[in-house]
């Protein structure tokens, strides 16, 4: 809940932009032709309003003032025919606004989600699911209602502003001057203001994203938070994040309530000026009642549009602390990328042209790799070399921290080396681009993650055109074809939330299936046998054997009697290769693997006895 955000600090001390907006162009123009007419109508709809007071001045002055009834039909049905039209636009304006905040919503949250599947691993180590939680849900839905109905209310309320000024100064420009003398003196309160609101939404933008990574992590914490009893201390940094929370949201309401109460304030000013001058030149006959009705309701109606325009630079001020943040998001780029000449020929993330990929065969070499990661100081490999013909069973041991998921990170391409070059099937690996790679990789993880939805759904993932038969021929090779046939609705059944729905070893057996049935040349098993009991283990060590046959394979082993068959086993220690060969051979150096395994197998025998 105390975590740092990679652009965070950044947006405390960047200088906010005023026309920011001006980013969000490219999201705008689908939409040119709603925006057109929202601004059209609104124009429209700000005359209309002007208009109906200069009904009323005819009414007064003619209907009431001279007590007759003559011609009032034909100024019912003009007056009728007026309200139809303010209905009319009414309805126009607010739907093609709709059709603009969530249009641009959508666009925007779409966007957002695509260019975070193209981004690297290390975008989201530096970054927490809260901060960007808020960045494509809440940041996009503010844009998107500041784009649409800031226009549009922004359009209506300045033209009735314009209007009514225009119609009050060609009836007496004296009396219009006093109306409108207080708007100055309203534009220096809200620059006076202005600065603090900027800072105090940034910080409560920040807060909000810290809020929803509490929130996170009491949820997919829960059994964890439980376990440790720690319910407290979760409660009480909670607490103290919302009670923050609050006294800054109160902190900006307050300058809020300046902004709404020096308007309104400013509006019966106008009002009042409007009555003084207004009424002595009534009472002196120089000005007609009907006229200074006209005055009072423009400088009532003007109340409304200079309040809007305090509440939209509020919110303006705000969003663009939005717009800021998710356009950083957007245009932040990959730590690992494709060159355009790679991009021309095998196509990108989203548009591959997989008739330019040449068949992955397996061969993978390190040629001098030095690696460090790109928030860090320390090289987590040096001058590693290393070759793996194709078909090779490779076991990875050694302690947490030693290198050994960097390595197959590496293979991956989840990261570049620093120095140095990977090469498949002899080619440098950026010579080619990720898609391809990653669409010829399994990788089964040590903690599973299924995605909500159905046994069959998680397995398709790995095949989209999988027939029956070769789904249930993936659950058979990894034996899972026996739970899958003891529930309720078989391939149908639901997996939960992240698969909650099944134990740690079934979600492990899916993970199995959904990789072999992918077909990939390349599998990684990343202590994929940790978190399942011995029964299991041995029944998916069988698999193993099976599915690596004739793949490359790079074993990440936590159990070192599970690698004993490998092809070659690699014994890393602080970044570097300190022991290679088959388990026989590092048995008879009696080296540190020869340490690390009896250390292993006494303890386990140890476990057995008790």
């Amino acid at each position: 809940m105390t975590g740092h955000d990679e652009l965070e600090s950044k947006e405390y001390t960047v200088s906010l932009p005023w026309f920011g907006i001006g980013r969000l162009i490219p999201y705008l123009k689908p939409y040119v032709k709603n925006i057109i007419i929202m601004v059209t109508f609104g124009i429209v709809g700000s005359g209309v309003d002007i208009l109906l007071p200069l009904f009323q001045r005819y009414a007064i002055n003619n209907f009431i003032a001279h007590e007759t009834l003559e011609g009032l039909p034909w100024f019912i049905i003009l007056y009728a025919l007026v309200l139809t039209a303010q209905v009319f636009v009414t309805i126009i304006t607010i739907n093609n606004s709709n059709c603009v905040e969530f249009s641009i919503g959508r666009d925007l949250r779409q966007a957002s989600f695509d260019h975070l599947q193209t981004l690297s691993f290390s975008y989201f180590n530096r970054n927490s699911v809260g901060y960007i939680h808020a960045r494509v849900m809440s940041d996009t839905s503010r844009i998107g209602e500041l784009v649409s109905w800031g226009m549009m209310d922004g359009v209506w309320n300045i033209s009735y502003i314009i209007g009514a000024i225009i119609v009050m100064m060609s009836i007496d420009w004296k009396l219009a001057l006093l109306v409108t003398a207080v708007v100055p003196f309203t534009a220096l309160v809200v620059a006076l203001v202005e600065g603090k609101l900027v800072k105090l939404n940034r910080r409560i933008r920040e807060i909000n994203s810290r809020i929803t990574g509490g929130f996170n992590e009491g949820i997919t914490g829960a059994k964890t938070i439980k376990t440790l009893v720690v319910e407290d201390k979760m409660e009480s940094e909670f607490r103290a994040i919302t009670s923050k929370m609050k006294k800054t949201s109160v902190t900006s309401a307050r300058f809020g309530a300046i902004f709404s109460g020096v308007t309104s304030l400013a509006s019966f000013i106008a009002l009042a000026l409007v009555l003084w001058r207004g009424g002595i030149l009534t009472e002196s006959g120089l000005m007609k009642l009907g006229t200074l009705s006209v005055f009072m309701s423009y400088a009532l109606g003007m109340m409304d549009p200079i309040v809007w325009i305090v509440e939209t630079i509020s919110l303006l001020i705000t969003t663009q602390v939005n717009i800021e943040r998710l356009t950083k998001l957007l245009e932040t780029k990959s730590d690992v990328v494709d060159s355009p000449e790679v991009i021309a020929k095998y196509g990108d993330t989203f548009n591959p042209i997989r008739e330019n990929w040449e068949p992955l065969y397996g061969d993978v070499d390190f040629e001098d790799v030095s690696f460090k990661y790109p928030d860090g100081d320390e090289y987590v490999l040096e001058n590693f070399n290393l070759h793996v013909p194709r078909g090779t069973n490779v076991a990875i041991v050694g302690e947490t921290g030693a290198g050994k998921s960097t390595l197959v990170n590496l293979v991956c391409r989840f990261f570049e080396p620093t120095k140095g070059v990977v090469k498949i099937d002899g080619r440098d690996a950026r010579e080619r681009s990720q898609l391809w790679l990653h669409s010829n990789i399994g990788y089964v993880l040590q903690t599973p993650h299924l995605f909500s939805g159905t046994i069959r759904e998680n397995l398709i993932y790995g095949n989209p055109n999988a027939t029956e038969e070769e789904i249930y021929a993936a659950l058979r090779r990894v034996h899972a074809d026996e739970f899958v046939a003891r529930m309720e609705k078989g391939l149908d059944s639901e997996v939960g939330e992240g698969g909650d729905l099944l134990s740690t070893g079934e979600k492990q057996l899916i993970s199995f299936a959904r990789a072999i049935l992918a077909d990939p040349r390349i599998l990684i098993l990343d202590e994929a046998t940790s978190s399942v009991d011995t029964v299991t283990e041995q029944l998916i060590q069988n698999a193993i054997k099976e599915v690596t046959r004739g793949r490359t394979s790079f074993v990440i082993a936590h159990r070192l009697s599970t690698i004993r068959d490998a092809d070659v086993i690699l014994v890393v220690r602080g970044g570097r290769i300190v022991e290679r060969g088959t388990h026989r051979e590092l048995m008879r150096a009696r080296g540190y693997y020869y340490s690390l395994y009896t250390q292993q197998y006494e303890r386990e025998a140890v476990n057995k006895v008790s």
